[in-house]
């Protein structure tokens, strides 16, 4: 007989990791989440997902780990998984940051405190893959040298190394396996890499002399070119087929940015201009502005998207200069609705707040095939010959 599986949900934000993780069988027994739009949001798809009593917590710095168990219904040890993705802003590589002290960068202990006391079979932790190299204290470039070298908390890895893993392997004494995971080798169509952390309470993840591989542990179900037994890679006219969307939501370009857009075949970017003879240098220089003299290829510059090809990671908004998501055949952005449809939630899921708000939901959402591959995962883990627990021996 299989296991309940059940789930606490932190940062649930639009419900992305949950609905993955539900649609592999897991219960969602309790989600916290701040943002008001997010929380509109799960408020208005949770009766039509799963039983309507599941309990909603709005600020984790407010609520203790104890009460967001209780709320749960379950008692220390009998949660299956702990999941979510604390915001991690103050250890960006942009900007100054704040590191532990910072209360964005203190999120991640709340996390593990609520892991320490619901002490679940698993945990799922997701983030920017830029954590991996984030320094605990970051010196500007202008001010390095040879001749004063980096102390340990400037070195690149230092917060991932230096903090996260002592945590969660030392501190909490978890099996970890973690990685980063493209979404389009689980069915998204999204170039989409995120940081996946997997822990195991129970020394369940295999390779018990070390740290198993996560895309061993996570099995993609995807391929570039459809070898290996898998589906090929998904496009972006496989992903929005059917999609009924008759009065698309969507943010509007100016007069003057849907006046180039209109120039852009579909699949390409500035580039064309710039190699159209009938166009010259001193129009791509005003166009591009000050991006015109970067290094780097500027793909993002006045994108149009291809339907035989898949779309890059969806970002918070659609229309931003350097990171245009414009429709393959009209001169618009990506919709709500085909944003949502990327990143696998549901066509009739409904998003609470403005246009941007929308977009901001969905762009900061763990794709949802992704999700249900971790949830599948943890799930064959789950039911295989149950090992002992030692919680509260």
């Amino acid at each position: 007989m299989s296991e309940r599986l059940t789930n606490i949900s932190l940062f649930t934000g639009a419900g992305g990791l949950d609905i993955g993780l539900e649609q592999a069988g897991f219960e969602t027994r309790v989600c916290v989440e701040y943002n008001q739009a997010c929380l509109e949001t799960l408020e208005a798809n949770r009766p039509r997902l799963c039983d309507p009593s599941v309990s909603f917590l709005q600020d984790i710095t407010k609520e203790s780990p104890g009460h967001i168990l209780e709320v749960s219904g379950l008692k220390p040890g009998e949660a299956t998984l702990v999941c979510g993705g604390p915001p991690c802003q103050s250890y960006s590589t942009a900007g100054k940051r704040g590191a532990i002290d910072d209360p964005r960068g203190s999120l991640f202990f709340q996390y593990a405190e609520v892991i320490r006391v619901a002490q679940p079979r698993f945990f799922i932790m997701e983030n920017v893959r830029g954590l991996l190299s984030a320094a605990i204290k970051h010196r500007p470039l202008h001010l390095r040298n040879e001749e004063l070298p980096l102390d340990p908390h400037e070195e690149l890895g230092s917060v991932f190394n230096g903090i996260i893993l002592p945590k969660l392997e030392g501190n909490l004494d978890y099996q970890v396996s973690f990685g980063v995971l493209n979404a389009l080798d689980y069915g998204a169509s999204q170039d989409r890499r995120r940081l996946i952390i997997i822990g195991s309470r129970d020394m369940e993840l295999g390779n018990l002399s070390g740290r198993p591989p996560i895309d061993e542990l996570v099995q993609p179900t995807h391929h570039p070119d459809g070898t290996k037994g898998i589906d090929k890679w998904k496009n972006l006219r496989q992903c929005l087929d059917c999609l009924e969307d008759v009065d698309p939501e969507f943010q509007k370009y100016s007069d003057a940015r849907a006046e180039i857009f209109d120039q852009i075949p579909e699949g390409k970017n500035w580039r064309h201009l710039r190699d159209d003879p009938a166009y010259g240098d001193d129009y791509v220089r005003q166009i591009l502005g000050g991006a015109y003299g970067s290094t780097g290829g500027r793909v993002g510059f006045w994108r149009r998207l291809s339907w035989d090809k898949w779309a890059p990671t969806l970002t918070t908004s659609p229309t931003q200069k350097s990171t245009g998501l414009c429709h393959p055949e009209l001169t618009r952005p990506l919709s709500v609705k085909e944003y949502a449809r990327i990143q696998g939630f549901p066509d009739d899921w409904v998003f609470a707040g403005s246009t941007s708000a929308k977009y901001r939901q969905i762009g900061n959402a763990v794709a949802i095939q992704v999700a249900k591959a971790l949830g599948k995962t943890i799930a064959d883990l789950v039911n295989k010959e149950a090992p002992v627990s030692t919680v509260g021996l």
